[in-house]
Protein backbone atom coordinates (compact mmCIF):
# COMPACT_ATOMS: atom_id res chain seq x y z
CA UNK A 1 0.00 0.00 0.00
CA UNK A 2 1.33 3.42 -0.95
CA UNK A 3 2.31 5.70 1.91
CA UNK A 4 -0.24 8.43 2.59
CA UNK A 5 0.76 11.85 1.34
CA UNK A 6 1.87 14.20 4.12
CA UNK A 7 -0.38 17.17 4.85
CA UNK A 8 1.06 20.59 3.91
CA UNK A 9 1.10 21.76 7.54
CA UNK A 10 2.88 18.71 8.88
CA UNK A 11 6.61 18.70 9.60
CA UNK A 12 8.26 15.42 8.52
CA UNK A 13 11.42 16.32 10.47
CA UNK A 14 12.08 15.94 14.20
CA UNK A 15 10.58 18.58 16.46
CA UNK A 16 12.97 21.49 17.02
CA UNK A 17 14.65 21.21 20.46
CA UNK A 18 13.53 24.73 21.37
CA UNK A 19 9.95 23.83 20.53
CA UNK A 20 10.23 20.80 22.79
CA UNK A 21 11.58 22.96 25.62
CA UNK A 22 8.80 25.51 25.18
CA UNK A 23 6.07 22.87 25.18
CA UNK A 24 7.56 21.36 28.34
CA UNK A 25 7.58 24.85 29.87
CA UNK A 26 3.88 25.52 29.17
CA UNK A 27 2.95 22.03 30.34
CA UNK A 28 4.96 21.91 33.56
CA UNK A 29 5.60 25.48 34.66
CA UNK A 30 2.53 27.24 33.29
CA UNK A 31 0.38 24.15 33.90
CA UNK A 32 -1.75 24.70 30.84
CA UNK A 33 -4.50 22.23 30.08
CA UNK A 34 -3.60 19.20 28.02
CA UNK A 35 -5.92 20.36 25.23
CA UNK A 36 -4.17 23.75 25.10
CA UNK A 37 -0.73 22.10 24.99
CA UNK A 38 -1.92 19.86 22.16
CA UNK A 39 -3.09 22.91 20.18
CA UNK A 40 0.22 24.70 20.81
CA UNK A 41 2.01 21.58 19.57
CA UNK A 42 0.06 21.58 16.31
CA UNK A 43 0.62 25.32 15.81
CA UNK A 44 4.38 25.02 16.34
CA UNK A 45 4.60 21.97 14.10
CA UNK A 46 2.92 24.10 11.45
CA UNK A 47 5.43 26.90 12.05
CA UNK A 48 8.37 24.49 11.80
CA UNK A 49 7.04 23.01 8.56
CA UNK A 50 6.58 26.44 6.96
CA UNK A 51 10.05 27.52 8.04
CA UNK A 52 11.56 24.30 6.63
CA UNK A 53 9.99 24.94 3.23
CA UNK A 54 11.66 28.36 2.86
CA UNK A 55 14.13 27.18 4.28
CA UNK A 56 14.81 29.36 7.31
CA UNK A 57 15.78 28.50 10.86
CA UNK A 58 13.14 29.23 13.48
CA UNK A 59 15.54 31.67 15.13
CA UNK A 60 15.93 33.60 11.87
CA UNK A 61 12.22 34.02 11.11
CA UNK A 62 11.22 37.63 10.39
CA UNK A 63 7.83 39.36 10.31
CA UNK A 64 7.90 39.17 6.48
CA UNK A 65 7.92 35.38 6.74
CA UNK A 66 5.04 35.44 9.21
CA UNK A 67 2.96 37.74 6.99
CA UNK A 68 3.61 35.54 3.96
CA UNK A 69 2.51 32.45 5.86
CA UNK A 70 -0.60 34.24 7.12
CA UNK A 71 -1.46 35.10 3.52
CA UNK A 72 -0.97 31.47 2.47
CA UNK A 73 -3.20 30.17 5.25
CA UNK A 74 -5.86 32.73 4.40
CA UNK A 75 -5.78 31.88 0.69
CA UNK A 76 -6.12 28.21 1.61
CA UNK A 77 -9.42 29.03 3.28
CA UNK A 78 -8.47 29.21 6.94
CA UNK A 79 -10.67 31.68 8.80
CA UNK A 80 -9.41 34.89 10.35
CA UNK A 81 -10.31 33.55 13.78
CA UNK A 82 -8.36 30.33 13.15
CA UNK A 83 -5.31 32.28 11.97
CA UNK A 84 -5.53 34.54 15.02
CA UNK A 85 -5.36 31.50 17.30
CA UNK A 86 -2.34 30.15 15.42
CA UNK A 87 -0.58 33.52 15.64
CA UNK A 88 -1.27 33.59 19.37
CA UNK A 89 0.58 30.27 19.75
CA UNK A 90 3.49 31.49 17.65
CA UNK A 91 3.62 34.81 19.50
CA UNK A 92 3.84 33.03 22.85
CA UNK A 93 6.70 30.85 21.60
CA UNK A 94 8.79 33.82 20.44
CA UNK A 95 7.97 35.77 23.61
CA UNK A 96 9.41 32.87 25.58
CA UNK A 97 12.50 32.80 23.34
CA UNK A 98 12.96 36.51 24.00
CA UNK A 99 12.77 36.01 27.76
CA UNK A 100 15.43 33.32 27.42
CA UNK A 101 17.68 35.76 25.55
CA UNK A 102 17.64 33.51 22.47
CA UNK A 103 16.06 36.00 20.03
CA UNK A 104 16.33 39.78 19.99
CA UNK A 105 12.80 40.49 18.78
CA UNK A 106 9.44 38.80 18.32
CA UNK A 107 8.57 38.48 14.59
CA UNK A 108 4.90 37.88 15.37
CA UNK A 109 4.30 40.82 17.67
CA UNK A 110 2.95 43.24 15.03
CA UNK A 111 1.26 40.69 12.76
CA UNK A 112 -2.51 40.43 12.89
CA UNK A 113 -4.89 37.96 11.35
CA UNK A 114 -7.12 39.06 8.46
CA UNK A 115 -10.36 40.61 9.61
CA UNK A 116 -13.32 38.33 9.39
CA UNK A 117 -15.89 39.48 6.83
CA UNK A 118 -18.80 41.34 8.31
CA UNK A 119 -21.79 39.05 8.67
CA UNK A 120 -24.77 39.77 6.50
CA UNK A 121 -27.47 41.70 8.32
CA UNK A 122 -30.35 39.45 9.26
CA UNK A 123 -33.44 40.04 7.18
CA UNK A 124 -36.79 38.30 7.00
CA UNK A 125 -38.01 36.76 3.80
CA UNK A 126 -40.84 38.60 2.10
CA UNK A 127 -43.46 36.07 3.18
CA UNK A 128 -42.27 36.13 6.81
CA UNK A 129 -42.16 39.92 6.86
CA UNK A 130 -45.72 40.18 5.53
CA UNK A 131 -46.88 37.49 7.98
CA UNK A 132 -45.32 39.45 10.83
CA UNK A 133 -46.83 42.76 9.72
CA UNK A 134 -50.29 41.23 9.23
CA UNK A 135 -50.29 39.36 12.54
CA UNK A 136 -52.96 40.34 15.08
CA UNK A 137 -52.24 39.45 18.68
CA UNK A 138 -54.71 38.81 21.50
CA UNK A 139 -53.48 41.89 23.38
CA UNK A 140 -55.98 44.56 24.30
CA UNK A 141 -56.94 47.05 21.58
CA UNK A 142 -54.63 49.78 22.89
CA UNK A 143 -51.46 47.66 22.83
CA UNK A 144 -52.34 45.95 19.56
CA UNK A 145 -52.98 49.25 17.77
CA UNK A 146 -49.71 50.74 19.01
CA UNK A 147 -47.57 47.69 18.20
CA UNK A 148 -49.10 47.27 14.76
CA UNK A 149 -48.32 50.90 13.90
CA UNK A 150 -44.74 50.48 15.09
CA UNK A 151 -44.21 47.36 12.98
CA UNK A 152 -45.65 49.00 9.89
CA UNK A 153 -43.34 52.02 10.26
CA UNK A 154 -40.23 49.96 10.95
CA UNK A 155 -40.79 47.60 8.04
CA UNK A 156 -42.65 49.96 5.70
CA UNK A 157 -40.28 52.94 6.01
CA UNK A 158 -37.03 51.41 7.23
CA UNK A 159 -36.80 53.56 10.35
CA UNK A 160 -34.19 53.02 13.03
CA UNK A 161 -35.66 52.24 16.43
CA UNK A 162 -34.27 55.53 17.80
CA UNK A 163 -36.02 57.41 14.99
CA UNK A 164 -39.25 55.57 15.72
CA UNK A 165 -39.40 56.38 19.42
CA UNK A 166 -38.35 59.98 18.69
CA UNK A 167 -41.50 60.65 16.66
CA UNK A 168 -44.00 63.19 17.97
CA UNK A 169 -47.70 63.32 17.18
CA UNK A 170 -47.40 66.74 15.55
CA UNK A 171 -44.56 68.76 14.03
CA UNK A 172 -42.90 71.42 16.15
CA UNK A 173 -39.57 73.22 16.46
CA UNK A 174 -38.61 70.85 19.29
CA UNK A 175 -39.78 67.62 17.64
CA UNK A 176 -37.11 65.12 16.64
CA UNK A 177 -39.52 63.64 14.11
CA UNK A 178 -43.14 63.47 13.07
CA UNK A 179 -45.48 61.94 10.49
CA UNK A 180 -47.04 64.12 7.80
CA UNK A 181 -50.19 62.07 7.21
CA UNK A 182 -51.39 64.23 4.31
CA UNK A 183 -48.11 63.94 2.42
CA UNK A 184 -47.56 60.31 3.51
CA UNK A 185 -44.06 61.12 4.75
CA UNK A 186 -42.08 60.52 7.91
CA UNK A 187 -39.64 63.25 8.90
CA UNK A 188 -36.97 61.85 11.22
CA UNK A 189 -33.74 62.85 12.89
CA UNK A 190 -31.16 60.17 12.08
CA UNK A 191 -27.52 59.53 12.88
CA UNK A 192 -25.28 62.55 13.01
CA UNK A 193 -28.35 64.73 13.68
CA UNK A 194 -29.21 64.54 9.98
CA UNK A 195 -32.84 64.94 9.02
CA UNK A 196 -34.43 63.01 6.21
CA UNK A 197 -37.90 62.32 4.86
CA UNK A 198 -39.09 58.86 3.86
CA UNK A 199 -42.38 57.74 2.33
CA UNK A 200 -45.00 56.07 4.49
CA UNK A 201 -47.04 53.34 2.83
CA UNK A 202 -50.78 52.98 2.87
CA UNK A 203 -50.72 50.10 5.35
CA UNK A 204 -48.66 52.17 7.78
CA UNK A 205 -50.94 55.19 7.35
CA UNK A 206 -54.00 53.11 8.16
CA UNK A 207 -52.27 51.60 11.20
CA UNK A 208 -51.25 55.06 12.39
CA UNK A 209 -54.74 56.47 11.96
CA UNK A 210 -56.15 53.60 14.03
CA UNK A 211 -53.48 54.06 16.71
CA UNK A 212 -54.15 57.80 16.97
CA UNK A 213 -57.86 57.10 17.42
CA UNK A 214 -57.14 54.62 20.22
CA UNK A 215 -54.42 56.76 21.75
CA UNK A 216 -56.57 59.87 21.84
CA UNK A 217 -55.67 63.49 21.06
CA UNK A 218 -52.40 65.10 22.09
CA UNK A 219 -52.00 65.34 25.85
CA UNK A 220 -54.82 62.94 26.75
CA UNK A 221 -54.24 59.68 28.59
CA UNK A 222 -55.12 56.17 27.57
CA UNK A 223 -56.61 53.49 29.85
CA UNK A 224 -54.64 52.76 33.04
CA UNK A 225 -52.22 55.62 32.29
CA UNK A 226 -50.98 58.16 34.79
CA UNK A 227 -50.15 61.79 34.12
CA UNK A 228 -46.94 62.17 32.11
CA UNK A 229 -44.00 63.58 34.02
CA UNK A 230 -43.26 66.21 31.37
CA UNK A 231 -44.48 67.61 28.07
CA UNK A 232 -42.18 65.41 25.99
CA UNK A 233 -44.03 62.31 27.09
CA UNK A 234 -47.40 63.85 26.20
CA UNK A 235 -46.22 64.77 22.69
CA UNK A 236 -44.70 61.36 21.93
CA UNK A 237 -46.35 59.37 19.17
CA UNK A 238 -45.65 56.08 20.93
CA UNK A 239 -46.20 55.87 24.69
CA UNK A 240 -45.90 53.16 27.26
CA UNK A 241 -48.68 52.24 29.66
CA UNK A 242 -47.38 54.73 32.22
CA UNK A 243 -47.67 57.59 29.77
CA UNK A 244 -43.95 58.10 29.16
CA UNK A 245 -42.33 58.00 25.73
CA UNK A 246 -41.62 54.43 24.68
CA UNK A 247 -37.94 53.38 24.93
CA UNK A 248 -35.95 51.41 22.32
CA UNK A 249 -35.62 48.57 24.82
CA UNK A 250 -39.38 48.37 25.17
CA UNK A 251 -39.77 48.20 21.38
CA UNK A 252 -37.24 45.33 21.23
CA UNK A 253 -39.20 43.43 23.88
CA UNK A 254 -42.55 43.96 22.17
CA UNK A 255 -41.25 42.84 18.76
CA UNK A 256 -39.59 39.75 20.22
CA UNK A 257 -42.82 38.78 21.94
CA UNK A 258 -44.86 39.48 18.82
CA UNK A 259 -42.57 37.37 16.62
CA UNK A 260 -42.89 34.39 18.95
CA UNK A 261 -46.68 34.71 19.02
CA UNK A 262 -46.83 35.00 15.23
CA UNK A 263 -45.05 31.68 14.78
CA UNK A 264 -41.83 32.95 13.18
CA UNK A 265 -38.82 30.71 13.70
CA UNK A 266 -36.51 33.57 14.69
CA UNK A 267 -36.99 36.45 17.15
CA UNK A 268 -37.53 39.76 15.35
CA UNK A 269 -35.83 42.96 16.46
CA UNK A 270 -36.25 46.51 15.10
CA UNK A 271 -33.09 46.53 13.00
CA UNK A 272 -34.12 43.25 11.38
CA UNK A 273 -37.20 45.01 10.05
CA UNK A 274 -35.00 47.84 8.74
CA UNK A 275 -32.76 45.29 7.02
CA UNK A 276 -35.83 43.56 5.59
CA UNK A 277 -37.13 46.89 4.25
CA UNK A 278 -33.82 47.62 2.50
CA UNK A 279 -33.40 44.11 1.13
CA UNK A 280 -36.94 43.88 -0.26
CA UNK A 281 -36.82 47.33 -1.87
CA UNK A 282 -33.49 46.48 -3.49
CA UNK A 283 -34.74 43.11 -4.72
CA UNK A 284 -37.68 44.79 -6.42
CA UNK A 285 -36.02 47.95 -7.75
CA UNK A 286 -32.29 47.26 -8.01
CA UNK A 287 -31.77 50.96 -7.19
CA UNK A 288 -28.97 51.07 -4.63
CA UNK A 289 -28.84 54.89 -4.53
CA UNK A 290 -32.54 55.08 -3.70
CA UNK A 291 -32.10 52.58 -0.88
CA UNK A 292 -29.17 54.66 0.42
CA UNK A 293 -31.38 57.75 0.56
CA UNK A 294 -34.25 55.90 2.20
CA UNK A 295 -31.99 54.48 4.89
CA UNK A 296 -30.15 57.74 5.47
CA UNK A 297 -26.70 56.26 4.89
CA UNK A 298 -24.00 58.89 4.48
CA UNK A 299 -21.79 56.50 2.49
CA UNK A 300 -22.91 54.20 -0.32
CA UNK A 301 -20.49 51.53 0.95
CA UNK A 302 -22.71 51.09 4.02
CA UNK A 303 -25.67 50.35 1.76
CA UNK A 304 -23.73 47.98 -0.50
CA UNK A 305 -24.01 45.20 2.07
CA UNK A 306 -27.60 44.80 0.85
CA UNK A 307 -26.34 43.86 -2.61
CA UNK A 308 -24.92 40.76 -0.93
CA UNK A 309 -28.35 40.06 0.54
CA UNK A 310 -29.88 40.59 -2.89
CA UNK A 311 -27.41 38.20 -4.54
CA UNK A 312 -28.07 35.67 -1.79
CA UNK A 313 -31.78 35.87 -2.65
CA UNK A 314 -31.06 35.40 -6.35
CA UNK A 315 -28.75 32.48 -5.63
CA UNK A 316 -31.46 30.79 -3.54
CA UNK A 317 -33.98 31.29 -6.35
CA UNK A 318 -31.52 29.82 -8.84
CA UNK A 319 -30.75 26.82 -6.65
CA UNK A 320 -34.43 26.12 -6.12
CA UNK A 321 -35.67 26.60 -9.68
CA UNK A 322 -33.00 26.14 -12.36
CA UNK A 323 -32.83 22.59 -13.77
CA UNK A 324 -29.03 22.73 -14.03
CA UNK A 325 -28.42 24.17 -10.57
CA UNK A 326 -27.87 20.76 -9.00
CA UNK A 327 -26.41 17.57 -10.37
CA UNK A 328 -28.78 14.66 -10.61
CA UNK A 329 -28.09 11.86 -8.19
CA UNK A 330 -27.19 8.50 -9.69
Amino acid sequence: MAQAEAQPDQNPQAVHPLVQRYLEYVRVEKRLAARTVALYTLDLERLSAMAARVPVDLLQVHSTHIRRWVAHMHSDGRSGRGIALILSGWRGFYTWLGHQGIVASNPVVDVRAPKAPKPLPKALGVDDAVQFADFKSDDDAWLEARDCAMVELLYGSGLRVGELVGLDVVASHTARGWIDMAAAEAHVLGKGSKRRSVPVGQAALQALEHWLQVRGPLGTLGPDMVAPAHADAASALFNGRNGTRLTPQAVWQRLKRRSLLSGLSTPVHPHMLRHSFASHVLQSSGDLRAVQELLGHANISTTQVYTRLDFQHLANVYDASHPRAKLKKE
